[in-house]
């Protein structure tokens, strides 16, 4: 190994006292944990000494100088004093060490799920697509029967009662969304992974990345894609400042964004009242105000268990 393994006899915890404790430990620091199977027993304790007994004893791993495994409480010493096993004021405790195999490399090793990128591959080689979407000046092309599995929503629209009047070549009109937030849905559809914004330019980047997240969990939310919806609801949390807080508490109330409102909240909570005079004179929480009465009264109640 490299180190050795010590056994240490004496306990240092008040409630022990009484008792002989013992415990194995390195005494060195190593490289790579080392796991093993051990048991202690008296001297002539034959039967709890067989090999295969100590193998079955759950292994412990020893990983740093002083850290150990025992028995607090590994016999009475009053009982010690009585027992056939000290000698002469003398007794020997036997410590069966077994260093544990290394488990073996599988003959098979099976490769993670893979599914997102081959459907992520169909999505962007447009192989087989069966619908399209008309979205600004831009359309998309898309796989009925992928939409229809990740969203409620496509499956009326696609399969559904919805679906009536449309013809098989038509294009699906969306409207009241931007292109670049219904690729990246659909980018989301096919992979199960957060998009990411395409930026143009750095200057106001923060700001359109807000904007983008706000307009993302919006479409995440009308297409019933509560997975995406969660996601855009933790990243703007990241994002709260006075500058946006506003707009993230309008939109987490406006879409049922139980966390998202919390956050805002928590955030307003600690601000002077100079500050929380400014944020309520704006048109936004004018707005807020107006269409959920309910965010002012938890507002209030923070402040209140503040004080």
């Amino acid at each position: 190994m490299g180190s050795e393994v010590l056994p240490q006899w004496i306990g240092d915890l008040l409630e022990d006292a009484g008792y002989i404790s013992v415990f194995l430990s390195l005494d060195q620091d190593v490289a790579q944990p080392v796991k093993a199977h051990h048991h202690f027993s008296f001297i002539g304790e034959v039967g709890k000494q067989e090999p295969a007994r100590v193998r079955g004893i759950k292994a412990s791993s020893f990983h740093k100088k002083g850290y150990g495994f025992g028995l607090h409480r590994f016999m009475k010493r009053e009982a010690l004093e009585k027992s056939e096993h000290l000698k002469d004021d003398c007794f020997t405790i036997r410590c069966d060490f077994i260093i544990a195999e290394a488990a073996a490399a599988p003959l098979i090793e099976v490769p993670p799920p893979n599914l997102s990128e081959h459907l992520n591959h169909l999505f962007v080689t447009k192989v087989g697509v069966d619908v399209t979407f008309e979205v600004g000046h831009e359309t998309f092309a898309a796989h009925r029967c992928v939409l229809a599995s990740r969203s409620a929503v496509f499956m009326a629209e696609l399969f559904g009662p919805m679906k009536e009047g449309i013809a098989i070549d038509d294009a699906i009109q969306i409207q009241d969304m931007e292109p670049n937030v219904f690729k990246a849905l659909l980018n989301f559809v096919y992979t199960d992974l957060m998009p990411e914004m395409e930026v143009e330019g750095q200057a106001g980047e923060a700001v359109s990345k807000v904007t983008w997240l706000r307009h993302l969990l919006a479409a995440a939310d009308r297409f019933g894609l509560q997975q995406l919806k969660s996601m855009c609801e933790e990243r703007l949390s990241e994002h709260i400042n006075l500058g946006s807080v506003t707009a993230i508490l309008g939109l987490a109330a406006q879409h049922h964004c139980r966390g998202l409102k919390e956050a805002c909240l928590e955030f307003l909570k600690v601000q002077s009242a100079a500050i929380l005079e400014g944020v309520m004179a704006t048109s936004d929480w004018q707005h807020i105000s107006a269409t959920d009465p309910s965010v002012l009264n938890e507002l209030i109640a923070k402040l209140a268990s503040k004080a």
